[in-house]
């Protein structure tokens, strides 16, 4: 019983080692298997000081070598074994090999994150234990082994996984052998251990695709803009893309930690307003109703209107529900919203996932400002009716409700994790995808969905056409309290015909859905279309 760990903890006791990896634990992969943090392996400078019979003079040397500080090079060296935090030229390499100092060496060290982590806020970082709190917390709760100077998770999968993915000991290693009273034992000398099979370490496979991340990501950052980018499959709900902008590095996270730009918040999973997006939702409950139909018709009298006046200043004049849906009608929308009712608004929008935070695999904290309920307080109505005043969503929950029209209807959960796999083969925990229940009427989706093909036809999503597939979606320009900037939005689909994936682009003061959030959306699509 618990042979890992207590071989883990003899080796410990009875050696001086430097892990060839910075942080012994399981990956993040995609659902093709490919890890999602970067990887890279780099040459670094190995020392043992004890073994290091002339600490001045190779101090010296190594920080002339490596152009580094001297005062440093002789921190490291009145320290236990330990790794060189400096990358290794191969120029370098054969310059201090040619030295042959003792308990001196340059070997090949793996760090888990590369140039380029994708689905770095899900994903989350790794930071070194900052208190002692900290470390009983963590050995309290865990069966793994910690000590203070380890790598630990503190934000997203990497934090929420964290007795899973941490390893019982390194893979890769070297290693000097001592005696009880720690005494360097003769022989071999230095034994540099690799492909040890680490039972202790989980990896997790995910949904998330990473060329579809890596498109989405890439999108963003053409834009230098603040925002979130979500990709869905089809039918199954399983995340594909969860892309946030500004990103962080997690090699380097203590770059960002003073920023207040929110590039540690996980945006596809936090909260706006939804603006005209949340005319699906109006929309659905009215034609499920039956308090409208197709050809329900309305007044629009533009900014001149009472309670909401509407984009289109000089106003739309008669108008039936179809097209007050596809030119996104606000006027229109507010006496839908008004015939329904607050009960029935708040109803259609917790049937169709707009309460529910939950994502499988991937428990992130509840966010309690979401709160349907206050729909139906004094006032919020018609604000509520356009996607304003109280209704928050995230960006993830408009791509399940989405998913929902081209599902025929039915709501499922999204899910992140598909499953836990031991370290050599074999699944330890698989998370099932949600079977799904019925949200509306499957002619009520079929409805729906023709009417977000008109949005791209005719009406303000003419920019989110992609070409030879079709597309279809909801555009929606929120406005933000005491800003005169709006948050710009689209959810849709693609292809028409069979739809394969869903995406949802959401702009920070990105101005209008239709002309900043659609044409992204088609840019994304067009890309990973081309995946089989």
């Amino acid at each position: 019983m618990n042979g890992d760990r207590y071989n883990s903890l003899a080796l410990a006791q009875d050696s001086l080692w430097v892990a060839l990896e910075d942080a012994p634990r399981g990956k993040l992969l995609d659902r093709n298997s490919v890890p999602l943090t970067g990887e890279r392996v780099e040459d670094r400078v190995i020392v043992f000081p004890r073994l290091i019979t002339d600490k001045p003079e190779t101090a010296s040397g190594l920080a002339n070598i490596m152009s580094a500080d001297r005062s440093m090079i002789d921190d490291y060296l009145k320290q236990g074994p330990g790794c060189l935090p400096y990358t290794v030229s191969s120029a370098q390499k054969a310059a201090i090999r040619q030295k042959n100092w003792s308990g001196v060496m340059v070997l090949p060290v793996q760090f888990r994150y590369g140039e380029r982590t994708l689905a770095p806020q899900t994903l989350g970082y790794l930071g070194r234990m900052s208190s002692s709190e900290e470390y009983l917390n963590l050995t309290k709760s865990s069966r793994k082994i910690y000590r203070y100077n380890d790598l630990v998770g503190k934000t997203g999968l990497e934090l929420i996984y964290e007795e899973k993915l941490k390893g019982a000991r390194p893979e890769r290693a070297v290693r000097v052998f001592t005696d009880a009273r720690g005494k360097l034992l003769g022989g071999p000398g230095f034994e540099v251990e690799e492909n040890t099979l680490d039972r202790g370490r989980r990896d997790l496979l995910l949904t998330l695709d990473a060329r579809m991340q890596k498109i989405a990501e890439d999108a963003l950052d053409h834009k230098s803009v603040k925002g979130a980018v979500v990709v869905l499959e089809a039918g199954s709900g399983d995340i594909l893309a969860m892309a946030g902008s500004p990103r962080f590095d997690p090699f380097q996270p203590e770059k960002f930690g003073a920023r207040e730009d929110g590039s540690f918040i996980d945006h596809c999973v936090s909260l706006y307003q939804p603006g005209s997006v949340f005319k699906i939702v109006i929309a659905a409950a009215a034609l499920e109703e039956g308090t409208e139909s197709l050809n329900s018709h309305f007044y629009c009298s533009g900014e001149k209107e009472e309670l909401i006046s509407c984009w289109e200043k000089a106003g739309h004049g008669e108008i039936d529900f179809a097209h007050a849906f596809i030119n996104s009608c606000n006027p229109s929308f507010v006496q839908i919203g008004l015939n329904l009712g607050a009960p029935k608004i708040i109803e259609y929008a917790r049937r169709l996932g707009l309460e529910n935070q939950n994502v499988i695999g991937y428990p992130a904290p509840i966010d309690r400002r979401q709160d349907l309920s206050l729909i139906g307080a004094p006032y919020n109505l018609v604000n509520s009716s356009v996607g304003q005043g109280p209704v928050l969503v995230t960006p993830l929950q408009i791509a399940s409700l989405v998913n929902t029209m081209v599902s025929g209807g039915i709501y499922r959960e999204p899910r992140l994790v598909k499953e836990i796999r031991k370290n050599g083969g074999g699944v330890e925990e698989e998370f099932v995808a949600d079977p799904g229940k019925a949200a509306i009427s499957e002619e009520t989706a079929r409805k729906l969905r023709s009417l977000m093909e008109s949005v791209v036809d005719e009406g303000t999503g003419k920019a989110a056409a992609v070409p030879v597939y079709g597309s279809a979606g909801k555009t929606g320009s929120a406005q933000i309290a005491g800003q005169s900037t709006t948050n710009a939005w689209f959810a849709g689909y693609a292809p028409r015909v069979n739809p394969r994936y869903i995406a949802v682009v959401m702009l920070e003061e990105g101005g209008s859905g239709g002309e900043s959030a659609a044409p992204l959306f088609r840019e994304i699509m067009e890309q990973i279309l081309c995946f089989e």
